[in-house]
């Protein structure tokens, strides 16, 4: 049910969580000293994807009722825990999400990780394949996933309902092992959530649109999986060797993969050469 906005409470909250956090926390750079403790307004707005403006607003006591997304923006950028992150929900008048379904916030103590990685692609992952937060390099190699939505946003959907798109930045005699490591993946999440969650969108649908993933599905593999080597494909760099290491939440739900190569090597080059290259070349 949806309750009256507590503007009041709203506004002291936003401004002591933002009080509380220094740049290092969320990977800014210290700049000149401060004449008041926590993040400025402008960084917070900055990593929430909205106007300062806006910000103050909320933090005066004005404007319009903020929206799921607008929270969900601000729960990411001040490293909102999910009991933190659900109060700021009921205060702003909304019904705090359904934790079982996968609600996309994403874990604080992964984030402070990610914040600190520049140089080499890293992720955040839902554990249904969702990119819930990807760092410049990781952009780069796989492309900006922000624009997905719907069953799209994971990937393990994409792998088998978009194959020519989801499957290209892996070698072809990969495909087979990677394909069985992802339903292994979506087992696991679909037993954790229920048939009622999105894991179990995900399988209705892919039954429905999929040979290879009802061969897959049937049977019954079921484990976390992430190789500790893979090769990787980019249009314009090529194959590009990497390690992958891999830290999970405490419940397993979401995983912050890093990618890494040996330095001076070819490969520690051709990530090097992502900075350079971008994520242009990508579409969503």
């Amino acid at each position: 049910m949806m309750e009256l906005v507590d503007r009041s409470v709203l506004a002291d909250f936003l401004r002591r969580r933002r009080e509380a956090l220094t740049p290092y926390d969320v990977g800014l750079p210290e700049g000149a000293r401060r004449r008041t403790p926590g993040l400025r307004r402008e960084e917070v707005a900055m990593l929430a994807g909205m106007s300062t403006d806006y910000l103050s607003r909320l933090e005066q006591r004005r404007g319009p009722q903020p929206s799921t997304q607008v929270l969900d923006a601000l729960a990411r950028a001040l490293r909102l825990t999910a009991d933190e992150r659900d109060y700021l929900y009921r205060v702003a008048g909304h019904s705090a999400p359904d934790r079982s379904g996968g609600s996309g916030h994403v874990s604080p103590a992964l984030l402070r990780v990610l914040d600190r990685l520049s140089d080499t692609p890293a992720l955040i992952l839902s554990d249904i394949g969702e990119t819930l937060q990807q760092n410049e390099p990781a952009r780069a190699l796989f492309g900006d996933t922000s624009g997905r939505t719907g069953l799209a946003r994971s990937d393990i959907h994409r792998w088998f309902a978009d194959p020519a798109t989801a499957r290209r930045s892996y070698p072809a005699d990969d495909h087979a092992r990677q394909s069985r490591a992802l339903v292994a993946n979506l087992r696991a999440a679909y037993g954790r959530l229920g048939p009622r969650s999105t894991a179990g969108e995900i399988v209705a649908d892919l039954r429905h649109r999929s040979a290879e993933f009802r061969e897959l599905w049937d049977r019954h593999e079921v484990a976390v999986r992430f190789e500790d080597h893979k090769v990787l494909l980019h249009p314009e760099i090529g194959a590009i060797e990497v390690d992958c290491q891999v830290l999970f939440t405490e419940d397993q739900s979401q995983a912050l993969l890093v990618l890494t190569a040996a330095p001076n090597t070819e490969a520690a080059e051709k990530l090097a050469l992502l900075a350079v290259v971008g994520s242009q070349r990508f579409g969503t």
